[in-house]
């Protein structure tokens, strides 16, 4: 397997995490674009605004998200996202449905 497979897999393993990890972090605290971006990217989970941004307006379309407009001191107001009652039924879901894919991977694996 050649190196840009390698890469195109773990793209394709990220974008399908990308909205769990949007949602678990929306959990924790609400937050705008920029600062979801620089925590996915923490977690080495690359992303970039022509990504987030659509994901963001599909979820809140969606009933997942609100959001709310705080000005800040560096610049122009921002548009903090948090989750709705939906947003975290959803992700309670998804929890459980990372859970057992975890599970039926590591049982694969160690097999």
């Amino acid at each position: 397997m050649t190196d840009s497979n390698v890469d195109n897999i773990k793209s394709q393993m990220r974008k399908g995490v990308l909205e769990y990890c949007i949602l678990s972090t929306l959990r924790r605290k609400d937050a705008y674009a920029s600062s979801l971006i620089g925590e996915l990217k923490e977690a080495r989970m690359i992303v970039v605004e022509g990504t987030l941004y659509p994901l963001l307006t599909r979820l809140k379309n969606q009933g997942m998200l609100s959001y709310r407009w705080e000005e800040s001191t560096q610049g122009p107001p921002r548009k903090y996202y948090t989750l709705t009652p939906k947003g975290h039924q959803a992700l309670e879901e998804m929890d459980a449905a990372w859970n057992e894919v975890v599970d039926s991977v590591e049982y694969i694996k160690n097999k």
